[in-house]
């Protein structure tokens, strides 16, 4: 279905407006936000509207009333539910103002209209920005996911009432509600992850450009796009695939999941092998002056949960070090 570009330009103000004009209270036809959508309107919103509107003429529509309605319906039905980041509801080019019909027109019927054009199959869009990590949504179906950064999770509304399926572009955690007759799947762009129910951790894209799974509980069934290729992952276990090649390997490290906990624990590793941890679970980057530094060994504390300030001088204080910050990048140097 062709969609309306940049549908997110028009306020509620003219939203209304739109509304007004097209249920007939308001013939000015010729206002801006009017003509702008209709000169994009690939979907002949007007003759579908003006249509309806002939199905119960003899009420009157309140777009205000309306609007505040859908509002609410589209709160109760979670479509807006856990915006801590980035909640984008990829609308139909008309949703908000066919919901002011909906209210007040024949509901049955237009309801049954309305799904047939695929109004209600709307995709929502849950992202997070370089700066956002370790960051939950609730999804329709009861499961929980956690976004790592730089993230885009997609799936539809309706997610949840025939089948369970989510497009992943970044890193999340999973944990997946158990239904054995809608088995979860997670589209991983070289990849699919398919579950009934467990918790379990994908990458669209890791080092070796391939999506990588890690299981912490149940059983993940993972399969390259061509379906020739399944790896059968037990917990512990990380799995990769992509269209050339496939593999699974007992998970070593003890900080795989650290940008979700937030902790990391060293036993004799060198600074090297910190420094990248720290980028993937803190986003910080670190350069040493000196190579030198970078073979240094970790046998301090833990870290859990700091700041990057309070990990740069702890970094510091351990190797006699100084350090300078240019931008967002440290840079360490001996005393």
């Amino acid at each position: 279905m062709k969609e309306m570009k940049n549908t997110e330009r028009f306020t509620d103000r003219d939203w209304e407006e739109l509304a007004s004009s097209l249920s007939g209270e308001n013939s000015n036809e010729e206002t801006g936000p009017v003509r702008q959508f209709m000169s994009e309107d690939g979907e002949k919103t007007a003759e579908h509207w003006k249509s309806l509107r002939g199905m119960n003429d003899d009420r009157e529509i309140n777009v205000e009333s309306a609007w505040n309605k859908v509002n609410a319906r589209l709160s109760e039905s979670g479509a807006y539910e856990g915006n801590r980041s980035r909640l984008i509801s990829m609308k139909n080019n008309f949703m908000k103002i066919a919901a002011a019909v909906l209210i007040f027109v024949c509901l049955g019927a237009v309801t049954v209209y309305f799904n047939n054009k695929g109004v209600f199959s709307r995709e929502i869009i849950l992202a997070t920005g370089n700066d956002e990590k370790n960051i939950r949504y609730d999804l329709p179906d009861g499961s929980v996911i956690h976004l790592n950064r730089n993230t885009e999770l997609r799936y539809s509304a309706d997610m949840g009432k025939s089948s369970r399926n989510v497009r992943l572009d970044g890193e999340a955690y999973f944990e997946i509600t158990s239904d054995p007759e809608k088995p979860f799947t997670v589209d991983a762009g070289k990849a699919k992850v398919r579950v009934t129910g467990t918790s379990f951790n994908v990458i669209t894209n890791n080092d070796y450009e391939s999506v990588e799974v890690f299981v912490n509980t149940g059983q993940v069934i993972l399969t390259d796009n061509s379906g020739t290729q399944n790896l059968v992952l037990e917990p512990g276990y990380i799995g990769t695939m992509d269209s050339n090649i496939s593999g699974k390997k007992l998970n070593e490290n003890p900080n795989y999941m650290s940008w979700k906990t937030g902790r990391l624990v060293y036993d004799g590793q060198k600074l090297e092998v910190v420094f990248k941890d720290l980028k993937r679970a803190y986003n910080m980057d670190i350069v040493a002056d000196d190579p030198e530094i970078l073979g240094e060994l970790w046998t301090t504390a833990p870290i859990d949960n700091q700041s990057q300030e309070t990990i740069i001088r702890l970094i510091c204080t351990s190797f006699n070090l100084n350090y300078s910050k240019d931008g967002n990048i440290y840079h360490l140097a001996r005393k």
